[in-house]
């Protein structure tokens, strides 16, 4: 698997030229920030009552009364009571998003889609009290566990995007094996991290979760991460094995981080050109 990173011409000019009005900007962060503030007090409502009352015999006109708001207020920002438990998901999403539109040129993709998912473990321990009772409430209704998963399967699609876009068309034989090996590697990326978001959640959100997360990352690099190659633009491309013209000293240029096989192959296809 190995994938190349690029940026076009016209993406460079958008993004230095973008120049966004400040007084504009700071109006929809303000109006950002009161949309995810309403949207944490309706959870924490609901949270209170599924606690109290139950999920099943709670109904979205109390959790809007608890919250101190309109049944409406409350459909301006869900689309049910399930939804309501998980309010961050859908801003995180976007920051997650962000942090691969905002990637270093250089950066190994892979790396990329993990400093993303990373996103989500802020959300989460941003608030540790809060995210270890949803936890325990998500084990306990199946409906609100299956909210989750549909939360968890669109961080894997946005990834899987991700990285099936930076693959190096001349890696493959077969190009259809392309969209399975994204799949695959993002969806390692996203257990690797939901296995230490669950373990520091039953932990009652202490310990060192940041280690832990690279710890598991470090995982997933080796076990799919060979023959991934660092990013990198056409601009400059790998240098060619090279042989010389009296046959008798073969060159090649590979990268430090290259496994043996692919160094390998590259010879042989350079002694096969001789």
């Amino acid at each position: 698997m190995q994938y190349v990173r690029f940026m076009s011409k016209a993406d460079q000019s958008s993004r230095t030229s973008a120049t966004p009005d400040a007084p504009e900007s700071a109006a929809g962060n303000r109006a950002a920030a009161q949309r995810l503030k309403m949207r944490r007090e309706l959870a924490a409502a609901a949270m209170e009552l599924f606690a109290t009352k139950g999920y099943e015999a709670t109904t979205v006109d109390e959790i809007a009364a608890t919250a101190g708001v309109a049944r409406r207020t409350f459909f301006r920002h869900f689309r049910s009571k399930e939804e309501a438990i998980f309010p961050d998901h859908d801003d995180t999403l976007v920051r997650a998003e962000a942090v691969l539109n905002a990637a270093p040129a250089m950066e190994h993709p892979l790396d990329t889609v993990c400093r993303g998912i990373k996103e989500v473990m802020k959300m989460y321990a941003a608030q540790p009290a809060v995210s270890v009772e949803r936890y325990r409430l998500t084990r306990k209704v199946p409906t609100l566990r299956e909210r989750e998963i549909a939360s968890v399967a669109r961080y894997e699609r946005l990834f899987t995007r991700y990285l099936l876009g930076h693959f190096d068309e001349q890696a493959h034989h077969d190009g259809n094996d392309d969209p399975l090996l994204a799949e695959v590697a993002a969806s390692a990326v996203v257990t690797a991290h939901n296995h230490v978001l669950r373990r520091w959640l039953r932990a009652g959100g202490q310990g060192d979760v940041e280690t832990q997360l690279d710890h598991a990352f470090a995982i997933v690099r080796r076990t799919f991460g060979t023959g991934i190659g660092a990013g990198r633009t056409p601009a400059t491309p790998e240098a060619p094995a090279q042989v010389s013209s009296n046959g008798e000293v073969l060159v090649t240029v590979a990268r430090t981080d290259a496994p043996l096989p692919e160094v390998m192959r590259t010879i042989e296809e350079a002694l096969k050109n001789r």
